[in-house]
């Protein structure tokens, strides 16, 4: 199924159309309110392709577009859209703020129990998590982007005034996420001889290499990027004095919240109180990639060009980036430790401290692997085989491949999804879980990433094919009836003979924000020049050489007596031949087309001129 953004995207808008707006104002339902994450999931699944694609803006009622317009018409007209927009924005401020003036992050309904038979305490329930981190710094910019102007264009004093409130609770928000950001980064520091230990340097040695083999090669490998650490970052003299021993392994990223006994991060911005952490400072490949997606956010081009960031937050935003890259180049070098065999191609995935192995866990990695090949210049080689990991995890994850008997991949992996213990949760009740049964999704968002990073024609071949099978099958799993029509997520429709276990919540703003993002990255993807090829570049060119003699030649004949029309098409001819000049470069298949026609018609204007000749 060919990935189509304008179009599958107004599918998506008028599907949320139809299930959050009634008479023109903004629906919550039953869940709405219940989590942070699935709240801020939602809104932007509007915000995010209208602040990010010029076809879709929102923000300037005189040029939205037509079918935008009909697809969103359940959310009021032209000039109420953006008025509504702005309206539930401020409500979701408004909801996700405590009685101190506090942000806050709750999880809610998307954490659970590890044992099925207890229930988690509110105050379980309202603690902040990493997803809600990261999804409210995107969401926070995409809103303040769309306040910078929309306010320019609206002349109604009521929603002037929202305007007002939502930019300082938006302002407000940002910088209570990136501080909770920093207070959630960690670094785990443990001995070769820990069952952690073991767990790494069985992965990384892959029946290869022996212990210490691994150990000196790890300190080889990551010496300079463990003295940056240090060097850059406070983590408690504990942390530290270990890290420098080379004899210990580390790991950093980004716990599931933030970290106990983590210190406060000074800032003047007026965010409240800073709550007590009470997650162990151990790093969750999920919760890592979480966080770089929306890090990565607070460096985009329109966040610098919309100047969206005050200098306080501009301070918080360069530690996250340090962090950031620190955080990439160490898990991109753990995914390629022995160049002969990369662990990441041993799938699936264990990890250290959970001691879970998934392919979840793969494509987690593969997913960090991804953005640390879009922050550098990625080799062939690393694309080549990055391409055929990608296609591996969708086989095995079922997305390309059928489904077999009581088949476990389906269960675990888009069912009930991959359970995460949140260790340090036990401290305020049962011990909590996250699922996660974004697989899919999360493949079809890297693939495409990899798709507009290469610029080999065999890999994005490959990887555009991928993208597009993943993308029917995510496209097959939409609710087909009931409130949420047209939304995710329907396991069942994708996996018919599979017994699929009901969901509590009607629709997954979570998988369905996902698949939103995906259209705003084939959009840019499909924004890029094509792929240029050397050979059809020499081709073109020859024909071009070949076309300006004949036409030089055609040129010195004498003009027949037809009225001007041999002059016309010895004109357009000289237009054609001057476009595939232009384009030879860039797009040289079409310049090679342009030039076959343009030859064409010489060697017609040749066959008159020698057919007249014999006439005579």
């Amino acid at each position: 199924m060919q990935i189509k953004p304008r179009q599958h995207l107004l599918d998506i808008w008028q599907a949320i159309g139809r299930n959050s707006f009634d008479g023109g104002e903004w629906v919550w339902g039953e869940w709405g309110g219940e989590s942070s994450v699935a709240d801020a999931e939602r809104l932007l699944c509007l915000l995010y392709p209208a602040t990010e694609m010029p076809a879709f803006r929102l923000d300037d009622p005189d040029t939205t577009q037509e079918d935008v317009q009909q697809v969103l018409k359940k959310a009021g007209g032209r000039l109420d859209l953006p008025a509504n927009l702005v309206t539930a924005a401020a409500d979701f401020m408004r909801t996700h703020t405590g009685e101190d003036k506090r942000p806050t992050f709750a999880g809610g309904y998307y954490f659970g129990p590890r044992d099925k038979t207890q229930e988690l305490t509110e105050e379980q329930r309202q603690l902040g998590v990493v997803d809600s981190f990261s999804m409210s710094i995107t969401l926070c910019l995409a809103t303040l982007g769309f306040l910078k102007i929309y306010e320019t264009r609206t002349r109604r004093s009521d929603i002037k005034e929202t305007i007002a409130e939502l930019r300082v609770a938006t302002s407000n928000r940002l910088t209570a996420a990136m501080v909770s950001m920093l207070r959630s980064f960690t670094v785990n520091v443990y001995d070769m001889d820990s069952s952690q230990g073991q767990t790494l340097t069985e992965l990384l040695g892959q029946g290869r290499l022996s212990s210490r083999q691994v150990l000196s090669k790890f300190q080889n490998r990551f010496r300079p990027l463990r003295a940056a650490i240090v060097e850059s970052l406070s983590l408690g003299i504990d942390v530290e004095e270990r890290l420098k021993d080379e004899s210990q392994l580390f790991e950093c990223g980004w716990a599931w919240s933030m970290v106990k006994d983590a210190p406060e991060i000074e800032t003047s911005e007026p965010i409240g109180p800073q709550p007590e952490g009470v997650a162990n400072p151990v790093p969750y490949l999920y919760f890592t990639v979480v966080a770089l997606d929306g890090i990565q956010d607070l460096f985009s081009d329109r966040t610098l060009t919309l100047g969206l960031l005050n200098t306080e937050q501009q301070k918080l935003a360069e530690a996250l980036r340090l962090r950031w890259e620190l955080t990439q180049q160490f898990w991109s070098r753990i995914a390629r430790f022995d160049a002969e065999r990369w662990p990441l191609e041993d799938i699936p995935w264990r990890t250290t401290v959970q001691k879970l192995e998934s392919e979840y866990f793969s494509l987690s990695v593969a997913a960090i692997l991804v953005h640390d090949l879009m922050r550098r210049r990625a080799t062939d080689d690393d694309l080549t085989r990055t391409v055929g990991i990608m296609e591996r995890l969708a086989e095995r994850g079922r997305v390309t491949s059928r489904m077999t008997r009581e088949d476990p991949m389906v269960h675990e992996l888009h069912n009930v999804g991959v359970s995460l213990p949140l260790q340090g949760s036990e401290r305020l009740g049962p011990l909590m879980t996250w699922s996660m049964t974004d697989f899919s999704a999360q493949l079809l968002k890297r693939t495409i990433q990899l798709c507009t990073l290469s610029r080999n024609l065999a890999s994005h071949d490959r990887l555009l094919r991928l993208a597009e099978d993943v993308f029917d099958h995510m496209w097959r799993r939409r609710i087909r009836e009931g409130e949420g029509a047209g939304l995710w997520d329907n396991v069942h429709a994708a996996y018919p003979q599979a017994e699929i276990q009901k969901r509590r919540v009607p629709v997954s703003w979570s998988i369905t924000e996902r698949v939103t993002e995906v259209m705003v990255q084939a959009y840019e993807m499909y924004r890029q020049p094509p792929i240029r090829s050397l050979e059809l570049t020499e081709l073109a060119r020859a024909l071009l050489s070949e076309s300006a003699h004949l036409l030089g030649n055609e040129q010195m004949e004498p003009a027949p007596t037809d009225d001007g029309r041999h002059g016309m098409q010895l004109r357009n001819i000289e237009v054609k031949l001057r476009r595939a000049r232009t384009l030879v470069d860039e797009q040289p298949g079409t310049a090679y087309a342009l030039t076959l026609d343009v030859l064409g018609q010489l060697d017609s204007l040749a066959r008159a001129r020698e057919a007249a000749d014999r006439g005579v």
